[in-house]
């Protein structure tokens, strides 16, 4: 892997942990130029995760936020710094 993650490993990763119907990764780190944790390239440390999975059916945001946390740890040992997450259960 990149010492800097992308986008497109980290919609990868979730694709094969979470198996969502639907994705989206934004790679939004360049809207966060001199805040904390920005490594100065403008890419790779803050990210935005909309995401519907079958997996967070009947639990709660934050068990749903843990579940994408937990899929992408080794990324957030890389220097992802901070993920917005938008994570929904597939309409009936």
């Amino acid at each position: 892997m990149n010492p800097t993650p992308t986008a497109d490993q980290l919609q990868q990763r979730l694709q094969q942990v979470l198996q969502p119907s639907q994705l989206e990764v934004i790679d939004e780190s360049h809207q966060h130029h001199g805040h904390a944790g920005t490594n100065g390239t403008g890419l790779g440390t803050h990210f935005r995760v909309r995401i519907t999975a079958g997996a967070f059916a009947g639990k709660s945001a934050v068990a749903r936020h843990r579940l994408v946390y937990d899929a992408l740890q080794d990324f957030m040992d890389q220097g992802l710094h901070a993920l917005a997450i938008e994570a929904q259960t597939p309409q009936a």
